[in-house]
């Protein structure tokens, strides 16, 4: 198990199924919490019209994605919807190096993997809900990004995506993406806080 030595840096995960909201709460947690990084992951995926590479992903093809996971690069892997998806070590150890939390939109896959690499006082993980599965699918349909079969397809991954929540140490249902994002900082802060009293009592010596 990994243990990077750091008093008060964390890493924080968010996870949920396609369209639930994830990526989008990420953003807002990144300008509402100080000394935050998100994690770029490499993917094999196609770039989508509003995606920058080296911003919102690192994109490159099968055969490179398999040459770095032979070389133990990842931390992380995943396979979504017939694409392979990764997060590289350094990534949490440039963002502890700089002091800074590292955040990852990771599904539960790779938030597993995590766990058993990190000690879980290194961690604070969530898994995001939407209220139902008819409200799933409005999302979905109105990001007008997939075809039916691909929406349904989604929908049918996110049944079994949704059976994981209870691993996760905080659960949320996103009716709202404000009051979502809301609550989520007042926990994370909360969390940060306890944390680091924590890591004092622990360090403590009485001279």
């Amino acid at each position: 198990m990994n243990n990077l030595n750091s008093i008060n840096n964390k890493i924080i995960i968010i996870s949920s199924p396609s369209g639930a909201g994830k990526t989008t709460i990420c953003k807002y947690l990144l300008k509402k919490i100080d000394n935050i990084e998100l994690s770029i992951s490499y993917t094999t995926r196609p770039k989508r019209k509003n995606e920058k590479n080296e911003k919102d992903y690192f994109f490159i093809n099968r055969e490179k994605f398999y040459e770095l996971a032979k070389k133990n690069y990842f931390v992380e892997t995943a396979k979504v919807f017939d694409y392979y998806y990764g997060t590289p070590l350094e990534n949490i150890n440039k963002s502890f190096k700089k002091n800074n939390h590292i955040l990852f939109d990771i599904d539960w896959q790779g938030a597993k993997k995590i766990r058993k690499k990190f000690d879980k006082s290194q961690i604070i993980d969530f898994f995001i809900l939407p209220p139902n599965k008819k409200e799933l699918k409005n999302r979905l349909e109105k990001r007008g990004r997939e075809n039916i079969r691909e929406i349904n397809k989604r929908l049918s991954l996110a049944v079994g995506e949704i059976k994981h929540y209870k691993e996760y140490q905080f659960v949320l249902i996103n009716e709202n993406i404000i009051d979502t994002v809301n609550n989520l900082v007042k926990i994370i802060k909360n969390s940060l806080f306890i944390y680091e009293i924590k890591d004092k009592i622990n360090n403590y010596k009485i001279g």
